[in-house]
């Protein structure tokens, strides 16, 4: 696994009145929601989004996530979520993300979310798929 290559995007958000709770706050489930944006940003970008999952009968649930909360975001903000892939043998996919001002660089959010490979039977698969090899292949991460 080369560890040189950075892969990474980032996904402008802004706060929803429906994502805040009475205080005004963004309520801690909505967090999961902005992560998934992120990763859907990343997919488009280099080649691996949910339609290819699709196509290749493969899933890649999520089996972890955490999540350490900064600074509490709010009602009208408009902060950019930053997600890297984070290069692994293992045949899991993980990413690490950074919510933040685009403006001053406050960060409000450091997660990390782990997810494996599951075949069209739901069944775990302990080998990373072939599309995916192909695609660390075409990324420059083997």
């Amino acid at each position: 696994m080369k560890d040189n290559v950075k892969l990474s995007a980032e996904k402008a958000i802004e706060i929803r009145f429906s994502e805040v709770d009475m205080m005004g706050v963004v309520w801690h489930g909505s967090y999961a929601t902005y992560l998934e944006d992120a990763r859907e940003a990343f997919g488009e970008k280099y080649g691996l989004s949910y339609t290819r999952y699709i196509v290749e009968y493969v899933f890649a649930p999520i089996v972890e996530m955490d999540i350490s909360y900064k600074k509490p975001l709010r009602y009208g903000m408009k902060p950019v979520v930053r997600v890297t892939y984070r290069p692994t043998d293992a045949a899991k996919i993980i990413f690490d993300y950074e919510i933040v001002d685009p403006e001053d660089g406050t960060v409000y959010l450091k997660a990390t979310t782990v997810q494996v490979f599951m075949d069209k039977d739901y069944n775990l698969m302990w080998d990373s798929p072939a599309f995916y090899v192909d695609w660390k292949k075409q990324m420059g991460l083997i």
